[in-house]
């Protein structure tokens, strides 16, 4: 058996995070899910109790400036190779180094997208990041640093798109069809 891999991209609140789970429900152990804002998560949980957004966006910021835009992409692509064979989700494709180490490991691009209000609304749902609670222009803000900007045009190239506009059972139906496509049964 071989390693397929799929990588979600999309802006935040939009359902990459509900995306993996239902993978992992559908095929338990035999996949594996690495993060891209994982380092990023890790670090910060090293000198504070909450992770924020803005602090992994500052963050990355330094990194990329020093080591490469493709720092981030470089710690997952160690992760895929080290992984057993089998399916690997690639949840934050944010930038276009991502992009293209996801590409360069035969990997398909799946774009997940929602309006940034229903976006803004599923985030203030969650207690992911310290900062969940942001006002909707807050949010909106932190949607337009450095490190989202990439998003949407790395979505226009991707190989499936899934709008994330409905409710859970839409979004379900949806990657049943990309199960059902990539022949992942």
């Amino acid at each position: 058996m071989s390693k397929t891999i799929i990588a979600f991209v999309g802006e935040t609140g939009a359902g990459k995070g509900e995306a993996v789970e239902y993978f992992k429900k559908k095929f338990g152990e035999k996949i594996s899910v690495f993060k891209f804002s994982t380092a990023l998560s890790e670090v910060l949980k090293i000198f504070f109790d909450e992770v924020k957004k803005e602090d992994q966006q500052w963050l990355v910021g330094h990194l990329r400036e020093k080591f490469g835009e493709d720092i981030l992409a470089r710690s997952v692509e160690k992760k895929i190779k080290n992984a057993s064979d089998g399916l690997i989700l690639l949840d934050g494709v944010r930038v276009l180094g991502d992009e293209e180490m996801a590409k360069r490991n035969g990997g398909h691009l799946v774009f997940i997208t929602a309006p940034s209000r229903l976006c803004w609304e599923r985030v203030q749902g969650r207690t992911e990041k310290g900062d969940d609670k942001a006002t909707f222009e807050k949010f909106l803000e932190m949607e337009n640093a450095a490190s989202e900007r990439q998003i949407k045009e790395i979505g226009a190239r991707a190989d499936f798109k899934i709008d994330n506009s409905g409710d859970w059972e839409n979004l379900h139906s949806q990657l049943e069809n990309l199960i059902s496509e990539l022949k992942l049964q």
